[in-house]
């Protein structure tokens, strides 16, 4: 359906050059989505898909393994979005405070995401509402150190900011002005809790997130506190008990359409394309992720038994085994903590691991040695390479 333009423009002043800049009428699209047809089973689909990755959740022997996993495989997709060149490992060494060297900047934006994440997700839990006070406390622990920092860390922005191009003047999209954003973010914030429209959870985040990407209300970090909306209106309104539904993947795998279906949705009113795309995109992601924790289980079980036939170690390796599963890269002083065994014996275990072909050493060095468990981090690497 071509509604046309999806809001106005006001003439806003950066320095002195006008620009016209895109201020959104408020949600829910006029006319109503057309819902019905192929467009009614897609939904259907994208939505019984989520049951079926909330069930394996539910049956899963460590739910909080899964999210560990999946929070920051999130985190790091997300970032790269934006430009990150982060790997999965570069995260996990940071994360472990014996292990420096990775590369500062890029690893700490994925690092504030998890942390960003993880906040919304505790602030929910603890019946606080989906709110704008909730995204700016989320988008400042996304800006609280590294790069962004200094660009209003938790606060909507009060100057102009655009999208491509080298200043206003010649961006490729220019969102409302500051003195519009409070306004606007107030409207969306209400269309999240309108509870007699007619649209599902579904519905509801893919309107949301077009609707905050479009006002831009913070100076850095937009793309990712968007994508994370989309995750908090899910586990909010109780479509997934564990957030393990993440779209970034598949945003960084249609980066081209994604874009162009944004600019549809502004100039040309086409909900619908973009509603399409969205529920294909969750049908697909929650497919995947159904998979994946499959695989996984398969991984675990298999090399379980595998180091449970070692025979006089296998105890012991047992122990360190099921500590490289909650977290598959680590020193030995890691291990040792974790698992709770003294160093020669952790070092034993990692050994007979290593024969098995379980554990890789990743440094080359002789001291400060770090171990990976290899096949997890490959399934988790899948599609996270950087761009």
């Amino acid at each position: 359906m071509q509604r046309g333009s999806t809001g106005r423009y006001e003439i806003a002043r950066t320095g002195v050059e006008p620009v016209r800049a895109f201020v959104p009428a408020p949600l829910p699209p006029v006319p109503s989505l057309d819902l019905s047809g192929p467009r009614a089973r897609r939904h259907d689909e994208a939505l019984i898909a989520c049951g079926r990755l909330d069930a394996i959740t539910a049956l899963l022997p460590d739910p909080d393994l899964f999210l560990y996993a999946y929070v920051r495989r999130e985190a790091l997709l997300s970032s790269q979005i934006e430009g990150t060149q982060s790997s999965f490992s570069d995260l996990l060494l940071f994360e472990l405070d014996e292990a420096p060297g990775v590369p500062f900047d890029d690893v700490v934006e994925v690092s504030n995401y998890v942390a960003a994440l993880e906040h919304g997700l505790a602030r929910l839990r603890e019946g606080f509402p989906l709110s704008n006070r909730l995204l700016r406390e989320i988008h400042g622990k996304l800006l609280a150190r590294g790069r962004g920092s200094d660009k209003q860390p938790g606060e909507f922005r009060t100057s102009q900011n655009w999208i491509g191009g080298t200043r206003p003047g010649n961006a490729s999209f220019v969102p409302p002005p500051p003195d519009l954003v409070q306004d606007c973010m107030a409207a969306l914030e209400r269309f999240l809790h309108d509870e007699a429209l007619p649209y599902s959870s579904l519905v509801r985040a893919a309107l949301a997130h077009v609707q905050f990407e479009t006002i831009h209300p913070f100076l850095d970090g937009n793309g990712r506190v968007g994508r994370l909306l989309i995750a908090m209106v899910l586990h909010h309104d109780g479509v997934l008990r564990q957030p393990l539904l993440y779209l970034s993947l598949y945003l960084k795998q249609h980066r081209a359409e994604y874009y162009r279906l944004l600019d549809a949705v502004r100039h040309d009113g086409d909900w619908e394309a973009w509603v399409d795309f969205f529920l294909e995109g969750v049908e697909r992601t929650s497919a995947g992720a159904v998979e994946t924790a499959h695989r996984l289980l398969a991984l675990f079980r298999d090399d379980r038994e595998r180091v449970a036939a070692l025979g006089r170690t296998a105890a012991n390796a047992l122990r360190i085994f099921e500590a490289l599963r909650r977290r598959p890269l680590a020193t030995i002083n890691d291990l040792v903590e974790r698992a709770g065994v003294n160093y020669q014996t952790a070092a034993r275990a990692v050994q007979a691991l290593e024969g098995l072909g379980i554990v890789r050493e990743i440094t080359g060095r002789r001291r400060d040695r770090v171990f990976a468990y290899d096949a997890y981090l490959a399934i988790l690497n899948e599609g996270a390479e950087p761009l």
